[in-house]
């Protein structure tokens, strides 16, 4: 009988008890425990098992789950005659006759894990959860996960473990507390650990990132780099009392904002080979697993939409989220794709240049994008760089390598597509939505309509509400601008047309075709329906041009340049060829 599909577990103790599904990556922990990496940060993208994992990590090295399964075993787990010693306050104590979780795994089969296990003080930390709008309110939801720790650890007051001032100073560890006890509050907790159980500490942390994140979006950036950098300074470089560390994110951040003073630092991101098959499922494993759950005839559909992720040279790496959400309900759907906001994402695309919008068209059709990606993210680059927005949309987990070269500026040129159907659906529905909103729905749908029936007054109604209530929202708002809001809207609403019209047009843009390059084209699939050019016109304020004149312009363009010559070459008379100027004067729109 195949084994209970329990969504959303994050804890391995409990995932282990209750027997729910699980796939066997306990060898990470020798892998990692062996490599001898004082500080080792691993990128992954989100719902890739990085929690479960430090979960695990946690299980197996802290003192307190073997003192917890020596003095209450778990419930349904085979009785294992053993010999174990419990470290710390509790030395001397023996027991015999229980289980440890990770009897029946891979980590279990050598002694000397099995001697290991249990054996240290860690220190689990997750800024999963800091996503706040303000510098303020972030640092004051960090600092509450320190004093959450310190409250953990309180029975370190009692005895002589520290002296008066110490306890003073533990005690004054707060969501409000000062800077100064902020940045060494980890480093000292450390400290005081290492006295009670003679043994430095390990440190996890998970989703180091996600405050950089919503610092980026939040316009808090620098505030609080300087806030992190100093607490992961003491924390993880002159912290005497550190045994290892392992952190967990989706990206890589900068290492000139927080990471300037971590020369200990053992960076693992998609690109590199270690840990390669530890996150996510490999192709063998999801296999096996069909078989378990009597899916395996639908194998091949499972491929298409959640494989194609590739870390170091492991290719064929399924996202566990969408797996176990098809385990559990016999249904393919964008699970992974649609579970945490795709706010940052779909913002540099919306906001993006129209080379990059353009860029996005390939993609959806697709077709490969070729990029330098530097796994570095600089946020400050992603308003100015595209190459900064496709590293992170690598590193997210929405882009998979191809094939790679590397050159002599040492940063590999990539050849880039979506990752699989599940992240074609995303972005097709983030397309959808743009035009979506409650201000623009009714009159993008109705303007789709006037399109499809060549009613060009009705064009002319509806495309002005649309402009009217998107320009805005196509715009950073940083630098906001007649020019440029056309320009984004323009390639943002050509987006839109192909995730609408997918079924009943291939349509591109800005490609060759004549004597010049047209702005979109939209050619039928359908033996009834009309093929459509289309030519953008800005009304520039030195030309002095009115809005029928940009309109002239563009219909003369189409004419003189032969755009509609590869539609012919097709066999699609010229009868059958409808074209359009559309002029824009700020947020005034005519279609002619």
């Amino acid at each position: 009988m195949p084994r209970t599909v329990g969504i959303g577990h994050q804890n391995f103790e409990k995932l282990i008890t209750m027997n729910y599904f699980y796939i066997d990556k306990t060898r990470f922990i020798k892998e990692w425990w062996e490599s001898g990496d004082e500080v080792t940060l691993i990128t992954r993208p989100r719902r890739f098992g990085k929690t479960l994992c430090l979960s695990m990590v946690e299980n197996f090295f802290s003192v307190e789950y073997r003192q917890r399964s020596l003095l209450a075993p778990h419930p349904g787990l085979p009785d294992r005659p053993c010999s174990l010693k419990v470290s710390g306050p509790d030395a001397g104590f023996m027991h015999t006759g229980t289980s440890s979780l990770f009897q029946g795994l891979a980590i279990w089969e050598e002694e000397k894990y099995r001697k290991l296990q249990g054996t240290w003080p860690v220190i689990f930390l997750s800024f999963a959860n800091v996503k706040e709008i303000s510098f303020r309110n972030a640092r004051k939801k960090i600092c509450q996960l320190i004093k959450n720790l310190y409250n953990k650890y309180d029975f370190l007051l009692e005895g002589s473990y520290l002296n008066e001032d110490e306890k003073k100073a533990y005690r004054e560890i707060s969501a409000d507390m000062e800077d100064y006890l902020a940045s060494e509050a980890l480093s000292n907790l450390s400290d005081y650990l290492m006295r009670y159980y003679g043994k430095k500490v390990i440190i996890l942390l998970d989703e180091y990132d996600t405050p950089m994140h919503e610092a980026y979006v939040g316009g808090y950036w620098d505030e609080l780099v300087s806030f992190i950098r100093n607490l992961f300074n003491s924390a993880f470089k002159s912290n005497p009392y550190l045994e290892r560390a392992l952190m967990t994110g989706i990206t890589r951040v900068s290492k000139e904002s927080i990471f300037s003073d971590l020369n200990n630092l053992e960076v693992v991101t998609t690109t590199s080979e270690k840990y390669e098959d530890s996150f996510g499922f490999t192709q063998d494993e999801v296999w096996e697993t069909l078989k378990e759950y009597g899916l395996y005839e639908q194998r091949e559909q499972v491929r298409h939409w959640y494989d194609g992720f590739t870390f170091g040279k492991k290719s064929d790496i399924y996202n566990p989220w969408s797996i176990i959400n098809y385990l559990d309900k016999h249904r393919f759907s964008p699970y992974w794709a649609n579970t945490s906001s795709n706010g940052l994402v779909g913002q540099l695309i919306r906001e993006g240049s129209p080379d990059l919008k353009i860029a996005m068209e390939d993609l959806l059709a697709g077709k490969p994008l070729h990029a330098q990606i530097d796994e570095q993210v600089v946020f400050s680059m992603l308003d100015a760089d595209e190459n900064a927005v496709w590293s992170l949309l690598l590193a997210s987990g929405y882009l998979r390598v191809e094939q790679f070269e590397f050159f002599d500026s040492g940063y590999p040129e990539c050849e880039l597509k979506l990752t699989n159907w599940e992240v074609t659906m995303m972005f097709r529905r983030m397309v959808a939505g743009w035009f979506r909103q409650p201000a623009a729905a009714s009159a993008y749908n109705t303007f789709i309509k006037a399109l499809l029936l060549g009613d060009i007054d009705a064009m002319n109604t509806y495309i002005n509400r649309v402009a009217a209530a998107s320009f805005s929202y196509f715009d950073t708002g940083k630098n906001p601008s007649e020019e440029t809001e056309p320009e984004r809207f323009y390639h943002g609403f050509v987006l839109g047309l192909i995730v609408d019209l997918a079924d009943r047009y291939r349509i591109t843009s800005n490609r060759e075709s004549g004597f010049g390059r047209y702005d979109v084209m939209l050619e039928p699939l359908r033996p009834s329906d009309d093929a459509v050019i289309i030519e953008f016109k800005v009304c520039r304020a030195k030309k002095k041009q009115t809005l029928e004149d940009a309109v002239s312009e563009a219909l003369d363009q189409i004419r003189r340049m032969n755009y509609a010559a590869d539609l012919e070459a097709k066999g699609i008379s010229p009868d059958r060829i409808r074209t359009y100027g559309f002029a824009f004067e700020g947020k005034k729109v005519l279609i002619g």
